[in-house]
């Protein structure tokens, strides 16, 4: 449910989220009764490239007090409804260890506004609010194509992005841009997160916020973030595979804010590869 760390945003446009502390590793996912997704729902997420080992299907509930079935990965949720508009990863032609697809904003989607739910029940924080102006603060000061605008309230009419609390375990969830080069629109933190000093909650709101345009974890292939202790590959064997993001390190280790799992230091603050990776993308 969070994160960009070189592959973290790198290795990660299309991405998702997993917050967990390091200290104490804990999947930030609500737990739940959950349904088990079809054959041919887990081979369309795998040709987009998400992470299967562990897909159910959850009614995510929104600020507007409905529920959509959606497909989850982690903290990567993708409604069920609209799972034909995501497009698949295709090889470049001559290189098989990079992959391109739409989950990135396109141009006119660029300048995108956000709106930091206030309505009651489902209102963010003080903390997260604080937190969510940081973030946005973060991606505003690079020089690139992308511009955020953030409101706060509960008029959703003109929103690109509505970032909401839902009672849960600490950390967040988030979906992918869709195959029209829209972002993702609906953010969930879980409630368990305020109990984080604001630095910790910024770097949530800015991971998320990084799944929302494009970005997935750095350690999508082996959650290393969360405690994985095997050996690591020279490089992921996954086909379709996240998106390696050219000019920028490919890296098993932690220098990103896309890592699946944080933990109770993290600063919130973008890594310089965080950097690279998003101005050389937008």
């Amino acid at each position: 449910m969070k994160n960009l760390k070189l592959w973290a945003l790198c290795a990660i446009v299309a991405g998702y989220l997993t917050s967990c502390q390091k200290e104490d590793i804990s999947d930030t996912t609500v737990e739940e009764v959950a349904q088990q997704p079809s054959k041919s729902q887990l081979e369309k997420l795998s040709n987009m490239g998400v992470n299967t080992d562990n897909v159910t299907i959850e009614d995510i509930e929104l600020p507007d007090g409905s529920k959509e079935k959606h497909l989850v990965s982690g903290d990567i949720t993708i409604p069920i409804n609209d799972l034909k508009k995501y497009a698949e990863l295709t090889s470049l032609d001559g290189n098989n260890k990079q992959y391109q697809s739409d989950y990135i904003v396109a141009p006119a989607y660029r300048n995108i506004r956000v709106l930091g739910w206030t309505g009651a029940g489902y209102d963010l924080t003080s903390k997260m609010q604080t937190a969510l102006s940081w973030a946005v603060n973060n991606y505003n000061a690079l020089p690139n194509t992308l511009n955020f605008t953030l409101t706060f309230g509960t008029d959703q009419s003109q929103a690109d992005m509505v970032i909401y609390k839902l009672n849960g375990a600490a950390g967040g969830s988030a979906g992918f841009p869709t195959s029209d080069g829209k972002p993702n629109r609906y953010i969930r933190i879980f409630s368990g997160l305020d109990a984080y000093n604001t630095n910790v909650v910024e770097h949530v709101m800015g991971h998320e916020i990084g799944h929302s345009i494009g970005f997935r974890h750095q350690d999508w292939f082996n959650r290393w973030s969360c405690g994985y202790t095997g050996p690591l590959p020279a490089e992921p064997s996954v086909s379709p595979a996240a998106i390696w993001i050219p000019g920028t390190p490919w890296s098993p280790y932690e220098d990103s804010i896309m890592l699946a799992c944080f933990g109770a230091s993290e600063d919130g603050e973008f890594t310089s590869s965080d950097i690279d990776a998003l101005n050389i993308l937008y």
